[in-house]
């Protein structure tokens, strides 16, 4: 989920709002906040603290909410987490330290450490995109030993990666595989993976959960359908402006358009200005998305 904001350290209320049961009207099955998405390395320790609690007493158990606490901090780690297990989190969500690239014991060990000191479920999260140290399969073997590790999302787009975990976790059918770059839901959930963390769920979750639950269901001809939509917005909203930031922006951009949330992106980014800005509401209209979902797309 995307955090909205107005200003650097002020969150969109009205728009965390609409935000929050815009998404659950679409039918997902859960909430995933302070991620990449979420921009949560941007924001401030104590603006975390407050969106945690916000989205939690808004969901009210609707569905699960899993709470990012990658940090750089050990302790401020552990501060997220415990904030998260008061207000309600159903489980947290934990990469690698980020600016220091820990090797792979250092990581095993650094699970070793946090993990039991935390009350709330924990799901690692494999981005090596990011500056970030990647979880080897061994490690996440290793790592699935530890009491309260229950799964994995990767954003690493190395669906070789994936594959290998899905083999050296084949015992561990409790283990939960995720798929993070939304392309690769239907192909992740097709071939056993057990679902996505989709940022353009923010847009349009039902075409996300119908997506999932026909990749579920072996539905290939519906699979192939809403796959072409998924990969279309991809194509399209996510590639306006020049730079690795702009399927943030434009996916905020696109939910101030349909007058959802704020647009304002957190630095050292910023929001589309009036020409990208126009792009991306010209694509809106000719894509027939609206707050209730999405026309067909041409």
């Amino acid at each position: 989920m995307v955090t909205p904001l107005v200003a650097p350290d002020e969150l969109d209320l009205p728009g965390l709002e609409r935000l929050i049961e815009h998404i659950l009207a679409g039918g997902v099955h859960g909430l995933f906040i302070l991620g990449t998405t979420g921009e949560a390395p941007s924001l401030s320790h104590r603006l975390r603290h407050e969106f945690v609690e916000r989205v939690c007493t808004q969901v009210n158990g609707r569905v699960p909410v899993l709470v990012g606490i990658t940090d750089t901090s050990f302790v401020e780690s552990l501060n997220v987490a415990q904030r998260a297990a008061d207000v309600g989190a159903d489980a947290l969500v934990l990469a690698s330290p980020y600016y220091f690239l820990a090797g792979q014991p250092e990581l095993l060990e650094y699970l070793q450490h946090l993990v039991p000191q935390v009350s709330l479920p924990v799901l690692l999260y494999n981005m090596p995109n990011r500056p970030t140290a990647v979880f080897e399969p061994d490690i996440v073997k290793a790592a699935a030993d530890i009491p309260g590790v229950v799964g994995l999302k990767d954003s690493s787009t190395n669906m070789m990666y994936f594959r290998l975990l899905q083999s050296v976790m084949e015992d561990r059918p409790d283990f939960s595989l995720l798929m993070g770059p939304e392309t690769l839901l239907a192909e992740t959930v097709l071939l056993g993976g057990h679902g996505g963390v989709c940022g353009g769920a923010n847009l349009l979750p039902r075409l996300y959960v119908d997506l999932y639950e026909a990749a579920a269901a072996k539905d290939l001809p519906t699979v192939e359908t809403l796959h072409r939509k998924v990969v279309q917005i991809n194509a399209t909203l996510y590639r306006v402006g020049r730079f690795a930031s702009s399927f943030l922006k434009g996916l905020k951009c696109a939910l101030s358009c349909l007058d959802i949330c704020s647009d304002f992106v957190a630095e050292p980014f910023h929001r589309f200005r009036e020409p990208e800005r126009e792009i991306i509401r010209r694509t809106v209209n000719e894509l027939g998305i609206t707050k209730d979902g999405l026309a067909d797309l041409k």
